[in-house]
Formats: structure tokens, C-alpha cells, sequence
């Protein structure tokens, strides 16, 4: 009985085997491969005018205490700006340099009580 267990078991062992090597490898072609573009994060940064020309403007901001200074090229030269507008600057990062993609004053609302 035990000799005819291990017999059909091997069988079935075996089957499986063969059943599994009939499978055809398929050869259709896959398509090209998708590739997707990373995109540099968009950031922004709120501050006071301290420079501006046409390439570049450089604002100061005040973080928990601390005051830094940040220089960003421009894509296009701003216009109505002037040193000492508050300012709100959207850019990106590219190759460690700061590039402005959009430059709007900022009007600050007055709180009621």
C-alpha cells in the first residue's frame, strides 16, 4: 500500500513537471518601455526686496527667529516691483541654483478684533 502511495505521488510530482514544460514562452512583442519625467518640486519662498534686476532678485525672510537671505534667477523680468515690496516667489531647484518662475506682491489684510 505504502509502495503505491509513493508511486502515485510521484506521478503526480512528475505530471506537474511535464504539464508546466508544455507552456509556449510567449514571443509577442512588449511595446516600448514608458518612461516617465520627473518633475522638479515647485516651492516658495515669502520675503522683503532687497535687490532686483532683469536676471535676478534677492529677498530676505525671516524664519523662526532667523534671517536669510536668497538670491533666485528669473525666467522673465518681473515688472511693478521695487526694493522693500513684500513679495512671494514660486521656484524651483536646478543644478544647486534657485530659478523664479513667478514673482506677485503680497498685500497683508489687516486682522479685525
Amino acid at each position: 500500500m505504502k509502495k503505491a502511495l509513493y508511486m502515485f505521488g510521484l506521478v503526480l510530482v512528475l505530471s506537474t513537471f511535464a504539464f508546466a514544460g508544455d507552456i509556449p514562452v510567449s514571443t509577442a512583442n512588449a511595446g516600448p518601455v514608458k518612461t516617465s519625467v520627473v518633475k522638479a518640486a515647485k516651492m516658495h519662498a515669502t520675503g522683503k526686496v532687497v535687490e532686483i534686476s532683469n536676471e535676478s532678485i534677492k529677498i530676505e525672510r525671516t524664519l523662526k527667529g532667523d534671517v536669510e537671505a536668497m538670491e533666485f534667477a528669473l525666467e522673465k523680468p518681473s515688472t511693478g516691483i521695487v526694493i522693500n515690496d513684500a513679495v512671494k516667489i514660486e521656484y524651483t531647484e536646478k543644478d544647486g541654483k534657485l530659478t523664479a518662475s513667478r514673482v506677485s506682491k503680497v498685500t497683508f489684510k489687516k486682522k479685525r478684533y
